[in-house]
């Protein structure tokens, strides 16, 4: 299916509406149900042995970030013919649920972060962020940051994160700086290299 996706010469909504996309989605969602449903990755964490949690953590992201893609892609598709690789990703707007200190890290903060279905982690270098920040995430490949798992970024610019996005938790962000996403796409430029 991605294969003919990538060779397709349908426009972009008949390509949005087209059989492959939705069936790339259904695919996507029989996985999850194969995998134990909605909750399968606390499942998954829950039976994994106590000296391998953290390397469970981060496969169980990498895979609920591939099956976020694909299950994202037709609203990504429906932006429009945007030529911009940030669009290779899904950006939502959140609210940070709880903020802790990185126990081996004084520099990094640890986010959970709401997006309205489920909830991420964000692991960033902005000390200034706190409960109830209405922010907008890049959901990226998951990265590690001293044993911590970051499942996105958050958007912002000169240095600091932008905490009054607007927008309904888990949908693409409103009225936010084109200028937020450069990291963003910087990042994704880098990993599709």
């Amino acid at each position: 299916n991605f294969q003919s996706l990538i060779y397709s010469y349908l426009e972009g909504d008949e390509l949005t509406n087209s059989p492959d996309v939705a069936e790339l989605r259904e695919k996507a969602l029989k996985i999850i149900e194969y995998l134990g449903g909605d909750d399968w990755s606390k499942k998954f964490l829950n039976n994994a042995p106590k000296e391998e949690r953290e390397k469970t953590q981060e496969n169980i992201a990498k895979v609920r970030f591939f099956l976020d893609t694909i299950i994202g892609l037709k609203d990504r598709l429906a932006l429009g013919p945007i030529n911009d690789p940030v669009l290779s990703i899904d950006i939502k707007a959140g609210e940070v649920m709880s903020v802790t200190k990185h126990p081996k890290n004084e520099n990094l903060m640890i986010c959970n972060v709401n997006l309205g279905k489920r909830a991420v982690t964000v692991v960033t270098n902005d000390l200034n962020v706190k409960d109830e920040n209405k922010v907008g995430v890049s959901l990226l490949p998951p990265q590690a940051f001293s044993d911590i798992v970051s499942e996105g970024m958050f958007l912002g610019m000169n240095g600091s994160i932008l905490k009054d996005v607007e927008g309904e938790l888990g949908a693409m962000p409103k009225g936010i700086p084109m200028e937020s996403l450069n990291e963003t796409r910087n990042l994704v430029e880098n990993y599709l290299k």
